[in-house]
Order: C-alpha cells, then sequence, then structure tokens
C-alpha cells in the first residue's frame, strides 16, 4: 500500500507544482529559516557561538571530542569545503585542532571547545525545545521527526 498523498501524484517534471504543493514548499523554507535563524540566535547572544561552530562542537563531543573530518561531513549533511572552512575559522579560535592519521584527517575539540560547547549545550536545548518542540504535542513530535528521517535518510526508512 502507498504512503503517497494527493500532494506526491503528479510526477510528472514538466507539470508546475500545484497550489497545495507550491503551499507545502514555501511553509516548509520559512519554517526551516524561522526555525534556523531563532534556535542560531538564542544559541549566539547567549556564547558567541555561530550555527555552524555549536553543530560541530555538538556532534564532535557526543563522540567524545574526536571524530574524523569525513565522518562530521556526512553526519552534518555539509560538502567537504564547508566544513573544511568552518573548520579553518574554529580552529583559528582555538575551539577544535585538526591532524592527519592513517587514511584521513581526525578534528578534535580542544578545552576551549569544550567549555564554549558546555555553556552553550543548556542554551541551544532550550531554544530548540522552545521554538521546535513545544508548539507540538509529543505526537506531532515524533510524526514531525519521522517525516524529517524520511526525508533527509530515505536509504534509512
Amino acid at each position: 500500500m502507498s504512503t503517497r498523498t494527493d500532494l506526491t501524484a503528479n510526477t510528472d517534471a514538466t507539470t508546475p507544482l500545484s497550489l497545495s504543493e507550491r503551499a507545502l514548499w514555501f511553509a516548509w523554507k520559512r519554517a526551516h529559516e524561522v526555525l534556523r535563524t531563532r534556535i542560531a540566535e538564542d544559541v549566539r547572544s547567549a556564547t558567541g557561538l555561530s550555527d555552524p561552530d555549536i553543530a560541530i562542537l555538538i556532534h564532535a563531543t557526543d563522540v567524545d571530542g574526536t571524530v574524523r573530518q569525513n565522518q562530521l561531513a556526512v553526519v552534518l549533511g555539509w560538502d567537504r569545503t564547508r566544513l573544511s572552512h568552518q573548520l579553518t575559522r574554529m580552529e583559528e579560535r582555538g575551539l577544535v585542532i585538526r591532524r592527519r592519521v592513517a587514511g584521513g584527517v581526525e578534528v578534535e575539540v580542544t578545552d576551549a571547545g569544550l567549555e564554549m560547547v558546555a555553556a552553550a549545550q543548556p542554551v541551544h536545548a532550550a531554544a530548540v525545545r522552545r521554538h521546535l518542540i513545544e508548539p507540538f504535542t509529543s505526537v506531532q513530535v515524533e510524526h514531525l521527526r519521522q517525516a524529517l528521517d524520511r526525508i533527509s535518510a530515505p536509504d534509512l526508512i
């Protein structure tokens, strides 16, 4: 049984989006930008860390403070160039160090980076809860997570 709705019934590449499809697309774009901006601003105003800084620091500390650069790119969904430039900026500020190892590059969070992420994590958690989770019921949160997982990792579903 298909899980597609009438929104996905028309797959002809030459047919413009329907009004419902366009409304969904623009609602997604607007919601994504509003959430990203609000959460990033809450964290930046409290800690000085940018949205990319906190994403890297949280992911790296989730795996004991050291992660392969290529694994970080996959987890974040970033291309190698974007990640490399961001890591260079973070190295200049003393938040991470990179070192060549067999088969790649490891990124390690420094003591300064660990202090910053420790200060940022409660702010980040509160911002995510306030802007993304609290507007919904627990059932809606689970449905939203499942839908987003389906979009972002269709091969895992």
